[in-house]
């Protein structure tokens, strides 16, 4: 007895041990953490005894890696499923959030963020995005990328919303593991359960189905989503048969931000640095027995081949962000139709906030889909729902929102709040070590850092044009139609303001 008793008490304390050794790993600051919590003369600190983040006039904080959570803020922007007078239910046609400023950070530099993962570099990641946050609960950013020296006006959040798939499946544990070692209480949302929530929302209890997850590639190796889906249909007491189908959409997100590894609109030959599918690749192979399916719109030099003849091609290179939808729509159908015992397909899970600009391409593609005949048979017809959902987790943020906002009672209530602010990353000019190519960052660069290597590798600068493509711009206005009137009237603010040095030019 006595040596058993001897031998459980040892086993206990290893167990104990242990569990402190792992817990002080979970706990031990990031070298990004102790710039910005401990090193006063670092760029990155910032004072969290001075924070209050309960203030209800503070503004709200989004981020995404890009252009693309602007489809998360339009969705926050016009939500109205309240009543602005008395808080109940109840839509009475007034935006839920008309009261409240919104900053907006597209980190534009070091996008995509889904590249990390496969690169071996999601330790760089988890930094980029606690940067991002950094910069939310800051008050400092460059009037435009010339600058030398930072402005320190910007108003601190009071909540942040991860406008961002990879950001939230690599990164919300790790702000919210920081948020709590600054001594504020500070609320994160991220965008995976919304999604997953609202896209069980589309089956009965009982009912079987497909469920198509497109999503960057770092999102969907990050199993977020399926993880998520399979928690919330257990938790909910879904007991069909619900197949998931994972799509990594490489080169989706690249294109709509004009990412030039992926998309180059001046190019009329195959080009050295194209990093898209192709006749060649291991991973992302276009099939050419497939290209009757993936009926590719080759006008304009939307498909770069090298020769005139679409089907003598040797080399084809996509350079269109309508026919790297095709591409993984095709894809993901090809997967499903050679499962066995395959449900149909009902709701696609857009997982990258990127993607709902692509909506009206993503149902077309899938409507031809749909009435696809091959010798005189439908291939794909038995295996899709008519009318398949899209499901934009926008809303679902939305909803959790200001469910939160208006429990803290942190719901603005003072009337025709000062403008909301848009920013995005440039590349450093002014660091030495940074590399740029083309006015961004070379690949082998931007996924060639290290972690810890704490420096100011990209500058923080309102939107310009200058900065955004006008493709994007185009874009911006056709989709998000409210979001962009607030970049215009954030626009006229900001070129007004100066710098503090007085060598720089006002930005533009």
């Amino acid at each position: 007895m006595k040596f058993s008793y001897l031998k459980s008490l040892s086993l206990f304390a290893i167990l104990f041990v242990s569990g402190v050794v792992n817990a002080q790993k979970q706990s031990a600051n990031l070298d990004i953490e102790n710039a910005i919590l401990h090193k006063k003369d670092n760029f990155y600190y910032i004072d969290f005894k001075r924070y209050s983040p309960d203030d209800a006039s503070l503004p709200i904080g989004v981020f995404d890696s890009g252009t693309g959570g602007l489809t998360v803020l339009e969705a926050i922007l016009n939500f109205d499923k309240n009543n602005n007078q008395s808080g109940k239910s109840g839509s009475d046609n007034i935006p839920d959030f008309k009261n409240e400023q919104f900053i907006y950070l597209a980190d534009q530099a070091n996008m995509p963020y889904g590249n990390y993962y496969a690169t071996g570099k999601s330790d760089l990641l988890i930094e980029h995005i606690i940067k991002d946050a950094q910069f939310l609960l800051s008050d400092k950013y460059y009037p435009n990328e010339q600058a030398s020296g930072y402005m320190s006006d910007k108003k601190k959040v009071k909540t942040i919303v991860i406008a961002c798939n990879t950001a939230t499946a690599y990164g919300k544990d790790h702000i919210e593991n920081f948020i709590s070692k600054t001594g504020i209480n500070l609320k994160i949302i991220g965008v995976i359960d919304a999604g997953v929530r609202g896209t069980l929302e589309k089956f009965s209890k009982e009912e079987d189905g497909s469920i198509g997850v497109m999503a960057t590639v770092g999102t969907i190796a990050s199993k977020g989503y399926g993880n998520t889906l399979k928690l919330y249909k257990d938790k909910l007491g879904y007991t069909g048969d619900i197949q998931v189908y994972n799509q990594g959409g490489h080169g989706i997100a690249e294109a709509v931000d004009e990412e030039p590894d992926f998309i180059d609109r001046k190019a009329t030959d195959l080009r050295e640095n194209y990093r898209g599918p192709s006749l060649t690749s291991a991973e992302y192979r276009i099939d050419k027995s497939l290209l009757d399916i993936y009926n590719f719109d080759f006008d304009h030099q939307k498909m770069l081949c090298d020769t005139k003849n679409a089907e003598d091609c040797s080399a084809l290179q996509i350079n269109s962000a309508d026919n790297y939808v095709r591409y993984h729509l095709v894809s993901m159908m090809e997967e499903i139709r050679k499962t066995p015992d395959a449900k149909p397909l009902k709701a696609i899970l857009l997982g990258c906030t990127h993607y709902p600009y692509l909506t009206k391409d993503i149902q077309n593609i899938l409507a031809e889909l749909y009435d696809y005949k091959k010798n005189e048979k439908y291939i794909y017809r038995h295996l899709m729902a008519k009318n398949i959902h899209l499901i934009d987790p926008a809303v679902n943020v939305a909803e959790e929102l200001y469910a939160f906002l208006k429990d803290q009672n942190l719901l603005n209530k003072v009337k025709n709040p000062a403008p909301s602010e848009f920013y995005i990353t440039v590349p450093n000019r002014d660091n030495p070590k940074v590399k740029i190519e083309n006015s961004n960052f070379p690949y082998d660069y931007k996924y060639g850092r290290n972690a810890g290597e704490i420096q100011q590798y990209t500058k923080t600068v309102p939107f310009s044009r200058k900065n955004i493509p006008a493709e994007t711009i185009e874009r911006l206005k056709t989709v998000i139609p409210t979001s962009y009137s607030y970049i215009k009237e954030f626009s006229k603010k900001s070129n007004k303001v100066k710098t503090l040095d007085k060598k720089d030019k006002i930005a533009e």
